[in-house]
């Protein structure tokens, strides 16, 4: 935590939730001596809506005070992860705030480093057209304060294809504390397609041929991380070199030619959004980039996807004479599989350029602890009791607020890729087990409850694979609003969107031996092995009592003999 409003730190490292009102000005300062260098990373950052740069702010200073060269500058519109770096021991940030009655919300983490230390296997340069890259020390944990940039570049002409075969990072809300994040092109300042963590299997793809990834972590809970492969895919020569349009499952980005715009007698500074509030970024090219419900964004339910559809608008510069009125750009993106198709349309008096894309919702699956879904299962395999209760949820990660979740199909099975004998969960929206219970639809989560698989006794291990359907909340008739629905009635109901994804493996407790779990089996034959020292105790403790039994048997006869006349001889044979 951290104060209010502003703080001075000395620590090597800190993780701060800051939380701000109207009218705030707040100046955090970090600073030792420690000849080394300041990593500074917002992981989670809200703003007032709609606010711009120039009202409220986060600068970020490379030095003892506001007073020292500015070092990155971020705001409601930034399009990145913000990783800035110090040359010296201290640092400085300054937070600004507008008048808007609203909570702002940021989590930043620093730490100090020293920049020419080196992690084996952490980043560098990936070249030709396919290629395949990990975290340091895959499969094993990867260490405290990694961070890793990767930069793609494939042959020209290509885009590229980024896929996660395995990832496995700690797991948080928002993706603040060990992150993965893609960028659609060699920059991590700009172009973020998305960010991840936690249990995933993760696809992204650019709209070029560069792509960068980073890899950040903190200091606590370490896991195995990831394997990645990248392949290129042709691109079709465009009709105009420069402008395209990529879709992810939180934003939209449009990227125009300025050489083009130019050609037309068109200029960066009269172009406008459905909302004319949302304004680009002007590089070399113009780029568009906004979450995929805002910016008068026109959402669709067609049936069996969803479409989300804005235009921009352009108005011929000052006396500039062109041949055509005015001209509008069309940016679709239609959440299926990936691909992408670019369509030119001209008229007489107005030029339509319509640019549509096809692109993926990001889901998630996790299992949690208990009813509230507030604490995720953290590592895996998970190791169940028989009878234990398992709390699943299936998560949408969008920006798109009016999105329903709905959990079709569940199926178990004791191979990963559902190829052998499965048990049905749930099936076409009907609970198929009696242990089973849904919760309502919740937004962008889909929930359910149920006991361990009875056939978990005969099997090593079990996966979990849900077929997953994504609605409009505002289609009252979508398939996320029929449940149970019997074959028949399935093959004409519509779905929205449609996709399936996969958690585990799920092992019994009392046989741990099923998987290779080294820590789980030392504490096992902890359980089952009596303690060496405790047990020669235990036997000492015997062979001493036995004696002082004997020592006053034999005194007592002894006492006898004399009374008696018994020889010492007899009592020793008794």
């Amino acid at each position: 935590g951290a104060p209010r409003c502003g703080a001075s730190f000395h620590e090597l490292n800190k993780a701060l939730r800051i939380e701000l009102n109207a009218n705030a000005s707040c100046i955090w300062q970090i600073q030792r001596n420690e000849n080394q260098s300041i990593r500074l990373i917002f992981s989670y950052f809200k703003f007032a809506p709609s606010s711009s740069c120039e009202s409220e702010s986060i600068k970020v200073y490379d030095g003892p005070s506001t007073h020292s060269p500015l070092l990155g500058h971020v705001c409601n519109d930034t399009d990145a992860v913000p990783v800035l770096e110090s040359s010296s021991d201290s640092l400085t940030f300054l937070i600004t705030t507008n008048s808007m009655d609203f909570t702002r919300n940021f989590f930043v983490f620093y730490y100090f480093f020293s920049p020419e230390s080196k992690t084996e296997n952490c980043g560098g340069q990936l070249t030709g057209p396919n290629g395949t890259f990990s975290s340091p020390n895959y499969p094993a944990p990867y260490s405290e304060f990694t961070f890793c940039v990767w930069h793609i570049q494939t042959p020209k002409n290509s885009k590229i294809n980024l896929q996660f075969q395995d990832f496995f990072l700690e797991l948080d809300r928002n993706c603040q504390l060990d992150f993965t994040a893609v960028y659609d092109g060699p920059s991590t300042t700009t172009g973020l397609i998305g960010k991840v963590c936690g249990r995933a299997q993760p696809t992204f793809e650019s709209s070029s041929n560069a792509m960068t990834v980073v890899l950040s972590t903190d200091h606590a809970s370490s896991y195995r991380g990831f394997s990645a492969q990248y392949s290129s895919v042709l691109l079709p020569d465009p009709v105009e070199p420069n402008t395209f349009l990529t879709c992810s499952s939180d934003r939209m980005r449009i990227v125009l030619s300025k050489s083009y715009l130019a050609s037309l007698g068109y200029n960066e500074a009269h172009l406008q959004l459905n909302d004319p509030s949302c304004s680009p970024v002007v590089t070399d090219s113009v780029i568009f980039s906004f979450p995929l419900a805002s910016c008068g964004t026109i959402k669709k339910d067609e049936g069996q996807s969803i479409t989300y559809t804005n235009t921009i608008s352009l108005s011929p510069t000052g006396n500039i004479i062109t041949r055509h009125k005015n001209m509008e750009i069309i940016a679709k993106c239609k959440m299926e599989n990936n691909s992408t198709l670019e369509v030119f349309y001209i008229t007489k008096n107005k030029v339509i350029q319509s640019i549509a894309a096809r692109g993926r919702y990001n889901i998630s699956m996790s299992f949690y602890d208990s009813d509230s879904f507030s604490k995720p299962i953290p590592h895996s395999p998970y190791y169940v009791d028989l009878n234990q209760t398992l709390f699943a949820q299936v998560s949408l990660h969008s920006t798109d607020p009016n999105l329903l979740v709905f959990v079709d199909t569940c199926t178990a099975s004791p191979q990963p890729d559902f190829g052998s004998s499965t048990y049905d969960l749930i099936r076409n929206g009907c609970i198929k087990d009696d242990t089973l219970v849904t919760y309502p639809p919740l937004g962008h989560h889909g929930r359910f409850k149920f006991n361990a698989f009875r056939f978990l006794q005969s099997s090593p291990s079990v996966y979990l694979q849900c077929d997953v359907v994504i609605c409009d909340s505002n289609n009252t008739d979508s398939r996320c609003t029929q449940g149970c629905i019997s074959r028949q009635k399935r093959a004409i109901s519509p779905y929205t969107w449609k996709t399936n994804t996969v958690v585990g493996p799920i092992l019994l407790k009392r046989d741990p031996r099923s998987a290779d779990h080294s820590d789980f089996l030392a504490k096992a034959d902890a359980e089952e092995t009596p303690n060496l020292q405790q047990y020669n105790f235990h036997t000492l403790a015997f062979v001493v009592l036995l004696s002082n039994i004997l020592i006053v048997v034999a005194v007592i006869l002894r006492h006898h003999k004399h009374q008696a006349g018994y020889s010492y001889h007899k009592i020793q044979s008794s």
